[in-house]
Protein backbone atom coordinates (compact mmCIF):
# COMPACT_ATOMS: atom_id res chain seq x y z
CA UNK A 1 0.00 0.00 0.00
CA UNK A 2 1.16 3.78 -0.43
CA UNK A 3 1.32 6.67 2.38
CA UNK A 4 2.12 9.89 1.82
CA UNK A 5 4.24 10.40 5.23
CA UNK A 6 5.63 13.98 6.44
CA UNK A 7 9.34 13.85 7.51
CA UNK A 8 10.31 15.76 10.15
CA UNK A 9 14.00 15.62 10.99
CA UNK A 10 16.14 16.42 14.15
CA UNK A 11 13.89 15.72 16.59
CA UNK A 12 14.67 14.91 19.91
CA UNK A 13 13.59 10.80 19.38
CA UNK A 14 12.06 9.01 16.41
CA UNK A 15 8.40 8.50 16.05
CA UNK A 16 5.43 7.93 13.66
CA UNK A 17 2.23 8.90 14.56
CA UNK A 18 -0.31 11.78 14.03
CA UNK A 19 -1.23 13.73 10.54
CA UNK A 20 -0.03 17.00 8.39
CA UNK A 21 -2.21 17.90 5.58
CA UNK A 22 -3.12 14.19 5.60
CA UNK A 23 0.13 12.77 5.63
CA UNK A 24 1.55 10.05 8.27
CA UNK A 25 4.42 12.36 10.29
CA UNK A 26 7.24 10.73 10.73
CA UNK A 27 9.87 12.19 13.42
CA UNK A 28 13.26 11.44 12.67
CA UNK A 29 16.93 12.20 14.62
CA UNK A 30 19.30 12.42 11.69
CA UNK A 31 19.12 15.78 10.20
CA UNK A 32 18.84 15.86 6.81
CA UNK A 33 22.02 15.21 5.29
CA UNK A 34 23.02 13.08 2.36
CA UNK A 35 19.64 10.99 3.15
CA UNK A 36 20.16 10.24 6.17
CA UNK A 37 16.64 11.54 7.52
CA UNK A 38 14.95 9.80 4.56
CA UNK A 39 16.50 6.42 5.51
CA UNK A 40 15.66 6.77 9.23
CA UNK A 41 12.13 8.13 8.23
CA UNK A 42 11.52 4.23 6.04
CA UNK A 43 13.19 2.35 9.34
CA UNK A 44 10.94 4.06 11.34
CA UNK A 45 7.53 3.54 9.11
CA UNK A 46 8.96 -0.29 8.59
CA UNK A 47 8.48 -0.50 12.67
CA UNK A 48 5.85 1.04 13.12
CA UNK A 49 3.88 -1.26 10.74
CA UNK A 50 5.45 -4.19 11.71
CA UNK A 51 7.32 -4.99 8.59
CA UNK A 52 11.14 -5.49 7.58
CA UNK A 53 13.29 -2.38 6.44
CA UNK A 54 13.18 -4.21 2.76
CA UNK A 55 9.52 -4.13 2.92
CA UNK A 56 9.51 -0.33 2.60
CA UNK A 57 10.05 1.44 -0.45
CA UNK A 58 10.26 5.10 -1.47
CA UNK A 59 8.22 6.07 -4.51
CA UNK A 60 8.53 9.97 -4.64
CA UNK A 61 10.05 12.61 -2.47
CA UNK A 62 14.00 11.79 -2.08
CA UNK A 63 14.98 15.44 -1.33
CA UNK A 64 10.82 16.37 -0.16
CA UNK A 65 9.52 16.69 3.17
CA UNK A 66 6.73 14.91 1.98
CA UNK A 67 7.11 11.64 -0.22
CA UNK A 68 5.14 8.59 -0.74
CA UNK A 69 6.34 5.32 0.51
CA UNK A 70 5.27 1.87 -0.82
CA UNK A 71 4.78 -0.78 2.59
CA UNK A 72 4.60 -3.80 1.54
CA UNK A 73 2.43 -6.01 3.51
CA UNK A 74 0.84 -2.71 5.52
CA UNK A 75 -2.30 -2.64 7.23
CA UNK A 76 -4.66 -0.16 6.42
CA UNK A 77 -6.33 -0.15 9.93
CA UNK A 78 -2.71 0.46 11.44
CA UNK A 79 -2.17 3.46 9.00
CA UNK A 80 -5.46 5.00 10.32
CA UNK A 81 -4.63 4.52 13.71
CA UNK A 82 -0.88 5.89 13.38
CA UNK A 83 -2.77 8.89 11.21
CA UNK A 84 -4.72 9.49 14.84
CA UNK A 85 -1.30 9.27 17.04
CA UNK A 86 -2.49 6.21 18.33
Amino acid sequence: MRVTIRVRPGAGRAAVGGSYDGALVVRVVPRAVDGRATEAALAAVAAAFGVPRRAVALVTGATARTKVVEVDGGDPARLGRLLTGG
